[in-house]
């Protein structure tokens, strides 16, 4: 091999660097289940529509969460010290809407749009979720333009079968 045919490493990175734009369009393609997330501490609670969730392991039941990190707001998920993922049917639509912040309703009103309960650690929890799991924060973490929660799950809702709600190609399909 030639001096002239070593690649330095740096360079190799930058011409392989994925334009975001191309990244997201391709993400879009990957249909995800549309949950969402939501957390009290005090007398706040905060929820927000994610598709970015999965199970991590099943000994300690565990899952990941990613929610955007730029928004103030979402520190409550890292405050509290608990969070809920509330899997969403095919009739939660509108929740879903007025969850990702489309609609511009106030917590409160968004909240108004379902039905909650509270079980171990005080997160809210979708009455009529398809299920929702209820989770001990275990770890935080930014990375990039996101916050990862790991929650090890002390509790689990299993609602009655129906439709998920799906999001792919920027938009809300059920199955």
């Amino acid at each position: 091999m030639y001096e002239r045919d070593i690649v330095p490493e740096r360079d190799v990175l930058e011409k392989t660097r994925l334009d975001p734009i191309t990244y997201r369009d391709a993400m879009s393609r990957m249909s995800s289940h549309v949950q969402l997330i939501t957390a009290a501490d005090g007398g706040e609670r905060r929820g927000v529509t994610i598709t970015a969730s999965c199970s991590v392991s099943d000994d300690p039941p565990t899952v990941l969460a990613c929610l955007n990190a730029a928004n103030s707001r979402n520190d409550i998920f890292s405050r509290g010290g608990s969070f809920a993922l509330n899997l969403l049917g095919g009739q939660h639509l509108a929740l879903a809407h007025a969850f990702s912040g489309r609609d511009q309703l106030d917590m409160d009103r968004r909240f108004a749009l379902g039905r909650w309960t509270q079980r171990m650690t005080g997160a809210p929890i979708l009455v009529d979720a398809v299920a929702a799991f209820e989770c001990r924060l275990i770890e935080a973490k930014i990375m990039a333009t996101h916050l990862i929660l790991f929650g090890e799950v002390v509790d689990v809702q299993i609602g009655e079968k129906q439709p998920p709600l799906i999001y792919v190609d920027r938009g809300y399909r059920t199955l």
